[in-house]
């Protein structure tokens, strides 16, 4: 009997410690959202958690280390593999409005381009996040040399979009239509893609 109280405890307070977990992360990522790393304090996600800032250290050690954690980011990017050549810039656009037309506040990339445009470890973050998953994706289309070298260039090109279009919101680039960006910005992001 006393073995099996023992467990049900362990699996409520494990219960409990998830939940918290997912509490601070939903109150992390709200906070990072609304006013970048620099303003955000562990005592205000704390406090947006109803826990005390002793959990949240507990859990998590820092604000660096709570940011990482809030903006784990897959850039859930497609499959490159069987995409023609001519048509991967398109692909690529296509897949960042549709990630971002969805719901552009409660994206974690757009979170961490505004973030990163102030602190250097949300900077690093955003490099680590494009080096991990970009270069790799072009690579599988056009070969390990090849993207290496351009994807850079297509991340400037994906991230000025997000800054201006979501972020920045300029009227310029805001009222035009999905298409209409897929129609001017995939020939740019076409030619970055070209071989020498």
């Amino acid at each position: 009997m006393a073995q099996g109280s023992e467990i049900n405890e362990m699996t409520s307070t494990d219960k409990r410690s998830d939940r918290t977990r997912a509490a601070i992360l939903r109150a992390a990522r709200e906070r990072f959202a609304a006013q970048g790393y620099e303003r955000t304090t562990i005592r205000a996600v704390a406090s947006d958690a109803g826990i005390d800032p002793s959990m949240v250290m507990r859990y998590y050690g820092s604000k660096a280390q709570l940011f990482d954690a809030a903006l784990a980011i897959d850039l859930h990017l497609p499959n490159l593999t069987a995409v023609p050549a001519d048509e991967l810039a398109r692909v690529m656009v296509r897949h960042f409005l549709e990630r971002w037309e969805g719901d552009p506040a409660d994206d974690a990339l757009l979170v961490l381009l505004r973030s990163a445009v102030t602190n250097e470890h949300a900077a690093a973050r955003m490099h680590e996040i494009f080096a991990a998953q970009v270069a790799p994706a072009l690579s599988a289309a056009l070969g390990p040399e090849l993207a290496t070298r351009r994807a850079g260039l297509v991340s400037a090109q994906l991230l000025g979009l997000g800054l201006t279009r979501y972020l920045l919101r300029l009227p310029a680039v805001t009222a035009l239509t999905p298409d209409e960006i897929e129609d001017g910005l995939a020939p740019a992001i076409q030619a970055a893609l070209r071989p020498e």
